[in-house]
């Protein structure tokens, strides 16, 4: 998988479509091979986390093609490769977990948790966080995963308490946030190895209680 990096250099260098059609064997091949080691990364985190079991890696896998209607950025394909996965109860909510490996600055990683939820779902997980205080801290507060992720929550903070709650909630620090999850950089040199899914996977597994946490609050009636 490790060819996969000197591919986005070189497709950085040239983003354009006759380019990128001369050599889209090259990174067909590089999709399969990823697409791979995501049904290799699958099992064994669904070990852990059952939710995501039934995932299929091919459709969890992002194309290579960008969106740019809104961008000022024209650039058509991505320089990186991804796959999310996510419950299928929680789909279209961005909760789970994702896995990157590309050009995009501090981006090659694994990240669990909530990403740009919508209203009713961040102020139902403020409020599980408030309810559950020990709980919650006893998830974030693991060396399991402060080990590995750090204590930094990853993710955009208000200014100022959200709505019903006060500034001096003793969980303010984490209800003041817009997102909630963490991420774990991995280097380039981890996708050298044939066990690289495996060694992703190992990375992932600590993150999975805050997952958990995140997803059974949602769904939770």
């Amino acid at each position: 998988m490790i060819q996969a990096f000197d591919f986005f250099e070189r497709l950085s260098a040239n983003n354009n479509r006759p380019w990128f059609q001369e050599h889209k064997p090259e990174y067909d091949a590089i999709r399969a091979e990823w697409i791979e080691g995501m049904e290799r990364l699958i099992p064994i985190v669904a070990a852990e986390w059952p939710r995501i079991r039934t995932v299929d890696a091919r459709r969890a896998t992002y194309r290579i093609y960008r969106d740019t209607r809104f961008s000022l950025d024209k650039t058509p394909y991505k320089t990186h490769i991804g796959t999310s996965l996510d419950p299928p109860e929680l789909r279209g909510r961005h909760c789970g977990l994702y896995i990157e490996a590309g050009l995009s600055d501090g981006m090659t990683g694994v990240w669990g948790g909530i990403w740009c939820p919508a209203s009713p779902d961040l102020r139902k997980l403020r409020q599980a966080i408030a309810d559950n205080d020990d709980e919650f801290l006893a998830i974030v507060n693991d060396p399991a995963l402060t080990d590995v992720y750090g204590t930094h929550m990853w993710g955009d903070t208000l200014k100022t308490a959200p709505k019903g709650f006060p500034k001096d909630h003793p969980m303010i620090q984490y209800l003041r946030l817009k997102e909630l999850g963490k991420y774990c950089p991995v280097p380039r040199s981890l996708f050298a190895s044939p066990d690289w899914p495996e060694a992703l996977a190992e990375r992932i597994l600590p993150v999975i209680p805050l997952t958990e946490f995140i997803a059974y609050s949602l769904l939770e009636d």
